[in-house]
This record gives C-alpha cells, sequence and structure tokens, in this order.
C-alpha cells in the first residue's frame, strides 16, 4: 500500500507549549503504530519528557528513535562552536529522514535556524530533500517566514498571561 503524502507542521510563537503539541503527535503516531524520530536541537538537560523519550525507545526499540542534540547555550551568546553543533544535528536530521520513519520531530529547530547556526540555505534544502510521505514537525520560537510558506500545518502559540511574569518559578512536571 503506498503511503499518504506526509506533511511539514511548525509550532512556533512566543508561548508555550510548542514542544508538547508536537510530544502529543508522537503519542498519537506510536498510537498507530507508526516509527517516529524524535531530535531536540536546544535542549540539553534532562527533563520529563526525554526521560519518558529515552524509556520509551529503550522499551520500543524500532518505534522511536529520540536523540538530545542539544546546544546548551541557554543564557548565553551562542558561538561558532554552537553553529557546528546545529549544522550536525541537521546533519543527522537528513540521515534519520532517509530512514523508515513516518514522522520525524526537530525540537526548537526554529530557534537554531532564527539564531543563524542553521542557515535558511540549510533550511530549505533540507526542507526539500524530504521525502514524500514522511510527516515534519518544526518546532520554536522565530520560524523565518520562508520556513513558514513551506508548512502545511502552522500553528502560533501566544502568551496571554505565565505564572513567571508573577514569579512563579517553573514547575517539575509542567515546564520541565
Amino acid at each position: 500500500m503506498d503511503r499518504e503524502k506526509g506533511l511539514v507542521l511548525i509550532n512556533t510563537g512566543p508561548g508555550k507549549g510548542k514542544t508538547t503539541a508536537a510530544l502529543g503527535s508522537v503519542m498519537r503516531a506510536l498510537g498507530q503504530n507508526l516509527k517516529v524520530a524524535f531530535l531536540q536541537f536546544i535542549k540539553n538537560r534532562e527533563t520529563g519528557e526525554s526521560r519518558f523519550l529515552e524509556e520509551y525507545a529503550r522499551e520500543h526499540p524500532g518505534r522511536l528513535h529520540y536523540q538530545r542534540l542539544g546546544l546548551g547555550f541557554v543564557g548565553r551568546e551562542p558561538g561558532n562552536s554552537d553553529r557546528i553543533k546545529a549544522v550536525a544535528a541537521l546533519a543527522r536530521a537528513s540521515e534519520l529522514m532517509q530512514q523508515d520513519y513516518d514522522l520525524l520531530v526537530l525540537d526548537e529547530f526554529c530557534v537554531a535556524l532564527s539564531l543563524g547556526l542553521v542557515t535558511l540555505e540549510q533550511a530549505l534544502s533540507f526542507l526539500k530533500s524530504r521525502p514524500g510521505a514522511l510527516n515534519l514537525i518544526l518546532t520554536g520560537r522565530g520560524c523565518p517566514p520562508e520556513i513558514i510558506g513551506q508548512a502545511d500545518t502552522v500553528t502560533e502559540m501566544l502568551v496571554i498571561r505565565h505564572a513567571f511574569e508573577t514569579g512563579v518559578p517553573a514547575r517539575r512536571g509542567i515546564e520541565f
């Protein structure tokens, strides 16, 4: 049976929930017995989601591939070594894209792109090389219009109110 044409989805904007929405799609795909690859571009520390994904990938080899390729520069200006790591992460995504996955998630890819760690040309070339049946989700703030123009579905997360604004610290199980 031929696979349907894959979609490109983008979760962007200044609000919370971009990765969480992508994880919902991951759960849905795994629940439908699809194969998923999930790469994190920026995040490099352990979180609740990374623990879950690592455990699931161990228990279900071949169903989920998960890698934290995080650059870990949050709170500092990214440098040349961060650019090298981001390009290597994109190369890893290109390798996985040519394998037999149904869904590929590039978490925080839009951040790497908006910071110039990955060039617009590299990103457009990556999108152009996507196999037709692969579903691709890109997350992160600051997704450029040129990439948004390539997507089938774009969701912008907006902040209406955030607990951080009133001094409430990040909560385990909610923000990390």
